[in-house]
């Protein structure tokens, strides 16, 4: 939130990831022949890419010339939360949630930190 009360950019962003992921019982990524891209954030830290809806990845290989020859892949939630969180976590990678833009960027999050954030959306 914001001094003002309004939320974020990146706060309405991981809101509807969230909300949209439990809502559908699945998260979406991208891959290609070599697997999941995971850039290096500003902090020098990798984040492979998640997204809430489908027509969020398609957005994201749509706009974003590095991932335009990227399939679209659909992961049920069950199976990211209890297998995908904790391999990132291991390898010390980041989640990167609902990326847009030309760039495909947003917020890069701890593995850990997403799943406390479902977990508190699921049993409020």
């Amino acid at each position: 939130m914001t001094d003002d009360g309004f939320m974020t950019i990146s706060a309405a962003q991981a809101d509807s990831f969230y909300t949209e992921v439990l809502q559908n019982d699945e998260v979406w990524t991208i891959q290609d022949p070599e697997g999941i891209p995971s850039p290096l954030n500003a902090e020098g830290v990798r984040a492979m890419p998640f997204w809430s809806l489908r027509d969020r990845a398609e957005d994201a290989v749509s706009n974003t010339s590095a991932y335009t020859d990227f399939n679209i892949v659909a992961v049920p939630l069950q199976e990211w939360r209890s297998a995908w969180l904790a391999g990132m976590r291991d390898d010390g990678m980041l989640v990167g949630i609902n990326w847009t833009g030309g760039n495909a960027t947003g917020d890069d999050l701890d593995p850990e930190e997403v799943e406390r954030s479902l977990d508190s959306r699921e049993f409020s």
